[in-house]
C-alpha cells in the first residue's frame, strides 16, 4: 500500500490580520458658529460610537480654538465616557487649524505605534488664522497648515476634510488635495448626515 496525495487534497487557509480602527475627529471649536459645529461633531461621534462595538472602532476628539488644540477625548470605545467628555466642551476664539492638524497627526502616529489603524477627520469652515506658534498671522497659519497636510500625507495616514462653511471653501479643497483625502462639503449638516458621510468615506 502507498499513500497518494493529489493537488486537490491540499487545502490552504489564509488569515487576514485586522487591527482596531481609530477615527480621530479634529474639530474647529472657534468663532461664532462654534456651538453649531460642536453639536454636529458631538452627535456624529455618539452615533459612530454606538456602532463601534461590531466594527471594533475607537473614536478620539481633538478640538482647536483660541491659540491651541486640546485632546478632549483620548481613543475610546466607551459611549458613557464620550458623552461625559463632550457635554462641557466650550467653543469660541481664533482658529488654530495648524495646531489641530498637528495634534491629530501626533495622536495618529502614537495610535499606529500601539497597533491601531488611524484615520483623521477634519471638521472646519476653513478660516485658519492662528499660526502654529500661537501668533495671529493668517499667512503663516496657512503655510503651517499646508506643511502639516503634506507631512500627514507622507506618513500614509488616511484623512478626510469636512467643509461645514455656508459656502464651500476653495482653501479646504486645496487642503484635501494635499492630503490626498476625500473632500465633503456639508453646510448645515446634522449629526446623522455627518455620520453617514463619514461611514461612506470609511467604506462601511
Amino acid at each position: 500500500m502507498r499513500l497518494e496525495i493529489r493537488p486537490d487534497d491540499i487545502r490552504l487557509k489564509r488569515y487576514n490580520e485586522t487591527s482596531d480602527r481609530l477615527l480621530i475627529f479634529a474639530v474647529d471649536a472657534s468663532g461664532s458658529s462654534a456651538l453649531a459645529r460642536l453639536a454636529e461633531a458631538k452627535g456624529a461621534v455618539e452615533l459612530l460610537l454606538a456602532q463601534a462595538y461590531a466594527r471594533r472602532d475607537h473614536v478620539a476628539l481633538v478640538a482647536f480654538r483660541g491659540t491651541a488644540a486640546e485632546l478632549v477625548l483620548p481613543p475610546t470605545r466607551s459611549l458613557v465616557q464620550t458623552k461625559r467628555r463632550l457635554a462641557g466642551l466650550p467653543g469660541g476664539g481664533g482658529t488654530p487649524l495648524a495646531a489641530g492638524l498637528k495634534m491629530a497627526f501626533d495622536l495618529a502616529l502614537q495610535s499606529r505605534a500601539r497597533g491601531l489603524t488611524p484615520t483623521v477627520a477634519l471638521l472646519t469652515d476653513g478660516r485658519g488664522n492662528i499660526a502654529l506658534d500661537g501668533t495671529a498671522n493668517r499667512a503663516m497659519a496657512e503655510a503651517d497648515s499646508l506643511r502639516l497636510a503634506r507631512t500627514l500625507r507622507a506618513s500614509g495616514i488616511p484623512a478626510m476634510v469636512i467643509d461645514i462653511a455656508n459656502r464651500p471653501q476653495p482653501a479646504l479643497r486645496q487642503l484635501a488635495a494635499l492630503l490626498d483625502a476625500p473632500y465633503l462639503a456639508l453646510p448645515r449638516a446634522d449629526a446623522r448626515k455627518l455620520s453617514a458621510a463619514l461611514s461612506a468615506a470609511l467604506g462601511d
